[in-house]
């Protein structure tokens, strides 16, 4: 959520999505860009702590957005992206305009 000011002094909470920027869940973004094949194991590795968005846990149900950074442990090997693009659905080709390495 955004706090946003409609111009008379009222505050409110607006979605990103509201704003024009796109937002899905982290286990379904996972499995979009193929960072992890099937979106059942990308929810055990939030439940296990093994993903961090912006340098926190992360559970499955955290939206994620463009520009966040994405970090997996997979064994004893670490994989940091930075979010550059949410789509619902990536040809194999396209895969890698939705992240960029850190």
């Amino acid at each position: 959520m955004v706090q946003s000011d409609n111009g008379r002094g009222n505050r409110f909470l607006v979605s990103p999505a509201f704003l024009g920027g796109k937002i899905m869940r982290l286990d379904k973004y996972l499995k979009v860009s193929r960072l992890i094949k099937r979106r059942t194991v990308a929810n055990e590795a939030c439940d296990a702590g093994r993903v961090l968005v912006n340098d926190k846990p992360a559970k499955a149900s955290v939206q994620v957005k463009t520009g966040d950074t994405v970090e997996i442990q997979f064994g004893s090997r670490n994989v940091k992206v930075e979010v550059l693009e949410v789509k619902e659905t990536v040809k194999k080709d396209e895969v890698e305009s939705m992240f960029r390495y850190i």
